[in-house]
């Protein structure tokens, strides 16, 4: 009896501790529903402020769950895109630049030497970690967008720094060609080319910063447009149109000729060819403005066969593929033809617009911004760049529709006031450009071969300007204004880059032709800049020789 006794007291007390359990978890979980799990005990004694903050942070997680992402859809994630075979696995390599990376041995006893990249770089002890992919190519991507459950304003600190750097080195090789008497533009090729990839190596990012330059070549068209006299450019339209026209077919010619009887391809000839008939638009328009020469006859000869240089340039990307085998012949005609029509529609809807919209939309915003020129400035640089991004769209190029949006302006009568404030914008991002150009050039590479190069670029240089002469005198202007333009075309642009990465890409031109050609542009834009310098000695002795007629009677020439 005593131990059955003993066996019941013991069953009642277990029935009775389980009920005041329950009852006491059934009272949690109702306060549970009400606040949340705010109180974890009172045994912890965190106060009525900590509880009130967690009540707070109870409720944002139910108000903004972990589902609701504002990022929206994964369609662009990693495994969505290999499922719908929009991306093709690849093998990389992921390099982190560890802050502890940094201190080795010398570093720990203070004895590690300074180095001014040091200064430039952004890898110091308070920076975030970088991180670096680098694919079987060698191609190297610099991580700068990082994935993040909200959204967060992130700031690329290595652009900041490279714009830093490329502003600086510009200002302070344009400041001492100025001083040495030589044109700026020199200064702004050589500081590119001393802090790109080719020299010290300061810029990391160039795609980022070559994209922020181009800006400056289409603001320099822009205010060339805004300069520009429609009524000029009539007048110098047949020698633009069909003398540009001429000279690249000429340069297609001989240089396709000479191909074929040395053994080459033809089409390899005719690329070259092509290539070599390109000038460079950005140099060429810095110069003749420094010079106040835009207005004369010279010049806009010159610069309307820039313009349709810039122009043909979409024609001759349309015939690559031609040239590569890539395409047939009546595929490459066929896309030529529809350049031809858009570029005809384009320039009609633009026309139609300088009449009807353009004076009434910058007579409107003068009105809005009678106190101040911030909104009038803000919308000439909105409309210079919606003309480009709609002529490149349309698969013309940016340098047209941003010429194309000044010379709209220019037929109304606010051509002036457009011109003072879009022109500080035009010289920042104009030595941008300029000084992007220059980090294409390898200093060491010129170097080493000189003597080749040497002798490419002066063949170059008497070749067009012998063309360029011939082409502009057939159309009946004077020998001396012809020689002039002939000289200020002699050079190679700098959007020959790009018509040769694309004959690269197309295994239209071999290794070591790649090199000579890059070679002579970039030898070619570094002294485009004193052959300029040296025009007015070259005319003065072509006077004296009796080559050409004196100033005074050159202004009577057509």
């Amino acid at each position: 009896m005593t131990i059955l006794s003993a066996c019941v007291y013991c069953l009642v007390l277990i029935l009775l501790y389980s009920r005041t359990r329950v009852a006491a978890r059934s009272d949690k979980e109702i306060r549970e529903m009400f606040y949340g799990n705010v109180v974890n005990s009172s045994s912890t004694g965190t106060g009525e402020g900590s509880t009130i903050a967690k009540m707070f942070d109870r409720v944002l997680e139910k108000e903004f769950s972990e589902n609701d992402h504002p990022e929206g859809s994964d369609a662009s994630s990693f495994n969505t895109s290999v499922a719908d075979q929009q991306a093709v696995l690849e093998t990389v390599a992921k390099i982190t630049h560890e802050k502890t990376k940094r201190n080795d041995t010398g570093e720990a006893n203070g004895t590690r030497s300074f180095l001014i990249q040091d200064v430039l770089s952004l890898e110091n002890e308070d920076s975030d970690e970088t991180t670096t992919l680098i694919d079987k190519k060698d191609n190297v991507f610099v991580m700068s967008n990082k994935k993040s459950k909200y959204p967060v304003l992130q700031v690329d600190l290595r652009l900041i720094s490279d714009l830093v750097v490329i502003i600086v080195s510009a200002t302070i090789g344009g400041i001492v060609f100025s001083c040495l008497g030589q044109p700026v533009i020199v200064g702004y090729l050589l500081a590119g080319s001393l802090i790109g990839p080719g020299g010290l190596r300061f810029i990391s990012e160039m795609v980022q910063v070559e994209t922020v330059a181009q800006f400056g070549v289409i603001f320099l068209l822009f205010a060339l447009g805004l300069e520009f006299s429609l009524a000029k450019l009539k007048v110098v339209g047949p020698v633009a149109v069909f003398g540009g026209l001429l000279q690249i077919m000429t340069f297609m010619f001989l240089c396709g000729i000479f191909t074929v009887i040395c053994g080459a391809d033809l089409s390899e000839g005719v690329f070259v060819g092509s290539f070599l008939s390109m000038s460079s638009t950005a140099v060429v328009v810095k110069f003749l403005v420094e010079q106040n020469s835009t207005n004369t006859l010279h010049g806009q000869v010159t610069i309307g066969t820039l313009i349709f240089q810039d122009c043909a340039v979409g024609l001759l990307f349309a015939l690559l593929p031609v040239l590569g085998g890539s395409s047939g012949l009546l595929h490459g005609m066929i896309s030529v033809g529809k350049l031809m029509l858009v570029l005809s529609l384009y320039l009609t809807v633009a026309s139609l617009l300088s009449w009807s919209f353009v004076p009434r939309f910058l007579k409107l915003m003068m009105q809005i911004s009678s106190q101040t020129n911030e909104l009038y400035q803000l919308a000439a640089v909105a409309f210079c760049l919606l003309s480009a991004w709609c002529s490149d769209k349309l698969g013309l190029s940016l340098e047209l529709g941003s010429f194309v949006a000044g010379v709209m302006i220019s037929t109304t009568d606010f051509a002036q006031h457009t011109l003072n404030q879009v022109e500080p914008i035009r010289n920042l991002f104009a030595a941008l450009f300029l000084s992007g150009i220059g980090m294409l050039i390898h200093v060491h590479f010129l170097w080493n071969h000189v003597d080749v190069l040497l002798a490419a670029v002066t063949l170059v240089i008497v070749v067009k300007t012998a063309v360029a002469t011939l082409v502009a005198k057939s159309f009946g202007y004077g020998v001396r204004t012809s020689f002039h333009v002939g000289v200020l075309l002699a050079q190679i642009g700098e959007f020959s880059f790009v018509l040769l990465s694309r004959a690269s890409n197309l295994h239209l031109i071999e290794g070591k032709m790649y090199l000579l050609l890059l070679g002579t542009t970039a030898l070619s834009l570094v002294t485009t800049p004193i052959l300029f310098k040296l025009i007015p000695y070259v005319m003065d002795l072509g006077v004296l020789l009796q080559w050409f007629p004196s100033e005074s009677s050159s202004n009577n020439e057509v």
